[in-house]
């Protein structure tokens, strides 16, 4: 992960445990709902992000004879941790304290009793002060963002992007300031009206937020974890460089998987002419090798084998 992602988790996560303490003494003061939801998205995006934090000191390990292509995985894992911890702590919770607020105001309503906020300034302002907050926070990753994703749409970047961490804190920021505004929204309603119900429904509405965004989340993480392919771009250039070697009569095949946000694993399978020797096929293999690190540096793991195309095995199997 690149310093200006470390830098961005780190700025999220001073943010987010400044605004869950501040979040939390308003809901003890209101009592509202939406606030209390609100307080345990920032405590989940807290511990969200010292788990990405966790998982980028783990896939900094060299590689070692149990792991001989790295750890660089560790960082899928744990963005994965956290859209579980976003689905279940974030977006679970808030639906099930919205039902229990809704029970409660109709309970209330039933015995003749007006539910009210309590001291509704001092959430109002939580509020503004935790947006303007986030907003910062939401800024800075969102430059991040802007700086890796080049030419690509916010929605292709989040759907090929190799670096979890940046996509997780980005959503995340990106629900946590949306979430605000639908907390901003509940309360500002339930004071101009004095309709209890609005409370519930921002708290409903952040519920359902954080599920979709966890669920986008896990989506994305999941593929990388089972074994996503390097970009195509990357094979693109591959391919090219083994069509400029001496000697190479065809690519049979490439495979390849992304082991981490700046590296990836690719084997060739090349049918070489058949009067070259041995130590031919190896210098040019080694040639090929180094021109595809050099144009290729995320192309960690480069295996190399040569093969003869045998049209009956073409048929029936998977060269």
């Amino acid at each position: 992960m690149s310093h200006g992602s470390k830098k961005v988790i780190l700025l999220a996560l001073g943010a987010n445990f400044g605004i869950a303490v501040a979040k939390f003494v308003a809901f003890l003061l209101t009592q509202s709902s939406s606030m209390l939801a609100e307080s345990i998205h920032s405590v989940a995006d807290t511990g969200n992000q010292l788990l990405l934090l966790l998982g980028m000191n783990k896939a900094s390990r060299a590689p070692d004879e149990d792991h001989p292509f790295g750890y660089k995985m560790e960082s899928y894992f744990w963005s994965f941790i956290v859209a579980l911890m976003l689905f279940s702590l974030g977006g679970l919770f808030a639906i099930y304290e919205a039902f229990h607020k809704l029970h409660e105001v109709h309970a209330a309503l039933a015995a003749g009793q007006t539910p009210t906020l309590h001291h509704p300034s001092v959430a109002i302002g939580v509020l503004c002060v935790s947006i303007a907050l986030e907003g910062y926070s939401w800024f800075a990753a969102t430059r991040e963002v802007n700086r890796t994703r080049g030419n690509k749409t916010m929605l292709q970047f989040i759907k090929h992007s190799k670096s979890t961490e940046i996509i997780v804190i980005w959503m995340e920021d990106t629900g946590a300031l949306v979430g605000l505004l639908l907390a901003l929204g509940g309360v500002g309603l339930t004071l101009a009206t004095g309709n209890p119900y609005w409370d519930v429904y921002a708290t409903f509405a952040i519920g359902g937020l954080l599920v979709v965004i966890a669920f986008m989340v896990s989506r994305e993480t999941k593929s990388l974890l089972i074994g996503e392919a390097a970009d195509k771009e990357y094979l693109k250039d591959i391919e090219k460089q083994v069509e400029l070697t001496p000697g190479v009569v065809s690519l049979m095949n490439m495979r390849s998987m992304q082991l981490g946000d700046d590296e990836f694993l690719v084997t060739l399978k090349i049918q070489w002419e058949g009067d070259l020797l041995i130590s031919e096929v190896a210098a040019r293999t080694n040639d090929l090798e180094d021109r595809i690190r050099a144009q290729s540096p995320w192309a960690r793991y480069i295996i190399v084998e040569p093969d003869v195309f045998d049209p009956v095995k073409a048929a029936t199997h998977r060269v």
